[in-house]
């Protein structure tokens, strides 16, 4: 029998799917529920909140996750951590024929504006993923005042470049970028780790 907390782990990732293929506003408890197939009473009993409780978390949980993948990838080096990413995404929109997007950036324009909350926890992602590629690229020896627009320029172009390819259906707008990407961010870095 399955436990409890299978149910809920269970709403939560329909709802990050629910999310990726469709933005924020097409997380209602009605869908997360069909996705799930978790019966009605457990929104109430796993999400007091209801529907906002259920968008908060799941953003939440993407955001931990994907933000971990940055981290990690970042620690290693500036390079790695665009290796991380255009891995994790190439799986991503193959594995799902394109039908996923970033969690982060349909919540950031569909349904953020509407919920202070939910537009906080988006801030915060994108600052940790810009904090981690920053460090990095200090680490590595990069001037801060480069760093950081650098690290912008690394994230925005990421999420621009899923948003083409999943249009496209096609990988190239993503190999595309992370060849630039690569390209600029090698040759910002000195010969050695600092």
């Amino acid at each position: 029998m399955a436990r409890r907390t299978d149910t809920r782990a269970r709403m939560l990732h329909s709802a990050i799917a629910l999310m990726q293929r469709n933005g924020a506003a097409a997380v209602t408890v009605d869908a997360v529920l069909a996705d799930s197939g978790a019966p009605r009473g457990s929104v109430y009993h796993h999400f007091s909140g209801g529907r906002d409780q259920i968008v908060s978390e799941a953003l939440r949980n993407a955001g931990d996750l994907m933000t971990a993948m940055v981290v990690n990838g970042a620690q290693t080096s500036p390079l790695e951590a665009i290796e991380t990413f255009v891995g994790f995404w190439t799986d991503m929109l193959v594995s799902s024929d394109y039908a996923h997007g970033c969690p982060v950036v349909a919540a950031a324009v569909g349904g953020a504006e509407s919920s202070p909350d939910l537009q906080s926890t988006v801030e915060q992602i994108f600052t940790d993923w810009h904090v981690a590629l920053t460090d990095s690229l200090v680490a590595w020896g990069v001037d801060p005042t480069r760093s950081e627009p650098l690290a912008s320029m690394v994230v925005a172009s990421f999420e621009g470049a899923l948003v083409l390819a999943r249009s496209r259906r096609s990988l190239t707008p993503l190999t595309d970028v992370a060849g630039e990407l690569r390209r600029i961010v090698a040759e910002a870095l000195p010969d050695t780790p600092a």
